[in-house]
């Protein structure tokens, strides 16, 4: 970070308190249990931006506005009076104001400042014209607590939360969003070069912030664009660069990782990775899962296997052979390459899934291409019953917000 961003321009080790409690699990231990993340703030220049942040529900906050804001004014605005005179000698600031004499060294703000403040009810003056003008700050204009560089007001994403996706190395909202908060207005660019399970550009798009992020996983890429898809719908645009757009490029990429071709594969489906995989071991077979419901309380699975090389319809039998294992109601083999006339036969012996709830066939084996699947078809399932990802929660926007959603909306109908 120093040879980034320049020794010089370090700024913050900020601490945070991610969880409570036992940091090791073990009954011995032969460390300090760890209980805290370290973020390092740098900035570009010594122009850089910051906007201070505020707690309003910091611990002891609100003691602290019913102890010191005592006095209530006559609309009902809870207040303190606080010292309006200057700490220096001030000449310019030696005047009389409505027949209060100034300070010894000066008021603390100029004549103009201090007729506004008397219009706007800021000023408190005493009975005696000896007595001393002192300022009204009122409780309802404070932000809250200054935010410190140790922050213990935000938990970690909990196996209960209602954020949590199941990445490991989730943050939580909440955490991004004051840092995005403090080192950038509407408009500018956050760039996340590690981006996981896109937290950070979700809450940029949320903070109207233009964004940019980075992974080396096509699975970290696809769960991006399902959260991205989840949260705000249609209303967000955004562009892949990096992924294969044709059939040439899926080809270089199956070339260079197949684990790589097989994860981009399963995003083009919307599949989940089998857990073995995530791990590089044994797939039995299976290299990812869609879950979807059809009928009340009964989860059903479609089980996918991908395949970059030479395919024969021994493949397709085994295949076959995981559907039944597995209780499936769907396989699907996805090739680079074409399939056979033999695979063909074996897929079409595999018979139907008939849907209860839809009333409908759809083919048990299903073969797809890329080729095909780039020019959009997809496999055939029960419609928007899919299961497979946790969800993001829908993001709502504010009233204002959404006056203006609903005025595109109609004059996309229009």
């Amino acid at each position: 970070m120093d040879s980034v961003f320049g020794v010089r321009h370090y700024r913050n080790e900020i601490t945070w308190k991610r969880k409570t409690g036992r940091g090791e699990t073990s009954h011995k231990s032969n460390r300090f249990g760890v209980s805290t993340d370290i973020l390092l703030f740098y900035a570009k220049s010594n122009r850089n931006v910051f906007e201070a942040q505020y707690n309003p529900e910091a611990k002891g906050y609100q003691e602290y506005v019913t102890k010191f804001f005592s006095q209530v004014s006559e609309d009902g605005r809870r207040y303190a009076i606080d010292n309006l005179a200057s700490p220096s000698p001030r000449p310019n600031l030696m005047y009389e104001y409505k027949g209060y004499k100034p300070p010894k060294f000066g008021w603390a703000i100029t004549k103009e400042k201090m007729e506004r403040w008397d219009k706007e009810g800021k000023l408190h003056f005493p009975k005696s014209k000896d007595g001393r003008i002192r300022r009204k700050r009122y409780a309802d204009e404070l932000k809250g607590r200054p935010i410190q560089n140790l922050w213990d007001d935000i938990e970690m994403v909990s196996s209960r939360s209602r954020e949590r996706l199941g990445f490991p190395t989730q943050k939580p909202e909440s955490l991004l969003e004051r840092i995005i908060k403090a080192s950038s207005k509407k408009g500018d660019i956050v760039l996340d070069p590690f981006c996981g399970c896109g937290t950070t550009i979700t809450v940029a798009q949320k903070l109207k912030r233009k964004w940019i992020g980075i992974d080396v996983t096509h699975l970290a890429i696809s769960l991006m664009k399902h959260r991205l898809k989840d949260t705000f719908g249609n209303k967000v645009e955004f562009e892949v660069i990096g992924e294969p757009v044709d059939l040439k490029g899926a080809e270089e990429l199956a070339k260079q990782d197949p684990y790589q071709f097989q994860w981009w594969a399963l995003g083009l489906v919307g599949a989940r990775p089998a857990e073995s995989e995530k791990k590089k071991g044994k797939d039995r077979g299976i290299d990812g899962y869609i879950y979807f419901h059809d009928e009340p309380q009964k989860t059903k699975k479609i089980v996918i296997q991908v395949k970059s090389g030479h395919v024969n319809p021994g493949q397709i039998r085994d295949l076959r052979g995981v559907i039944e294992r597995e209780n499936a109601q769907i396989g699907v083999f996805i090739t680079l390459a074409n399939p056979t006339q033999g695979m063909t036969r074996e897929a079409v012996t595999a018979g139907f899934y008939n849907s209860p709830g839809w009333g409908k066939d759809y083919p048990r084996l299903q073969m797809l291409t890329i080729e095909e699947l780039l020019r959009g078809k997809g496999i055939e399932y029960p419609p928007k019953t899919s299961v497979t990802f946790k969800k993001a929660e829908r993001y709502k926007a504010n009233e204002h917000e959404q006056l203006i959603i609903e005025e595109k909306a109609k004059e996309e109908e229009d």
